[in-house]
């Protein structure tokens, strides 16, 4: 079975691309859960103190769902689509915990990590940082309208970071700039068409599509 992550910061496009990928080539689609999260808005409320238990309730929720999707196999699904991998866990606590909290759920993660299922590509959305705040804005979660450029480009930092870490990994990383794969058709086969029909090296390889 082929399993296949989209990746990129928050409001890069990943769930929408996921989507539609899943729905065109018969894939079955794995995506984030959190709105149901029963930390989440006691976390905006204060942070400080629900920060910690709310990195550990993602953690447990990733792993747990990872784990039953990707392993569950199917004769009419060859393939999986997540919305996410499990190292935005750690990505993310990192720019959200104290320093003694975040060692302490390294470790814990660092654990778990060992036994989650590895993707066979890594595809990150980049788009730029204004970019992310203008389709984070039209969007409009209310839980989101806080958020900064200096975080999401912390973020971002935290990606590039891990890809640099593993080296083993196929990573593609695709400017989405001067493209639209939700209104332009053309642009999402673009799309498709360098995920599904290319050979793929261990490593990164950056993709930039000149298109009008």
């Amino acid at each position: 079975m082929q399993y296949i992550v989209i990746e990129g910061n928050i409001g890069a496009g990943k769930t929408t691309l996921a989507g539609m990928l899943a729905n065109d080539t018969n894939s079955r689609l794995v995506l984030e859960q959190f709105a149901d999260n029963p930390f989440l808005p006691k976390f905006y409320d204060d942070p400080e103190r629900f920060s910690f238990p709310l990195e550990l309730s993602f953690l447990a929720e990733r792993y747990k769902q990872l784990n039953t999707e990707i392993q569950s196999n199917s004769l009419f699904q060859p393939s999986v689509i997540a919305d996410y991998f499990f190292m935005k866990s750690l990505i993310f606590a990192h720019n959200t915990l104290a320093s003694d909290e975040f060692n302490l759920y390294r470790q814990i993660f660092e654990i778990i990590y060992s036994s989650i299922p590895k993707p066979d590509l890594y595809v990150f959305l980049h788009k730029p940082i204004d970019g992310l705040l203008k389709n984070i804005k039209h969007r409009g979660r209310d839980y989101e309208q806080t958020i900064t450029g200096e975080y999401l480009e912390k973020i971002q930092n935290g990606y590039f970071e891990f890809f640099k870490q593993h080296p083993d990994y196929k990573f593609l990383l695709i400017d989405t700039s001067n493209i639209d794969f939700v209104e332009n058709p053309l642009h999402y086969q673009l799309l498709k068409s360098e995920i599904f029909d290319k050979q793929h090296e261990k490593g990164i390889k950056r993709i930039t599509f000149n298109v009008i």
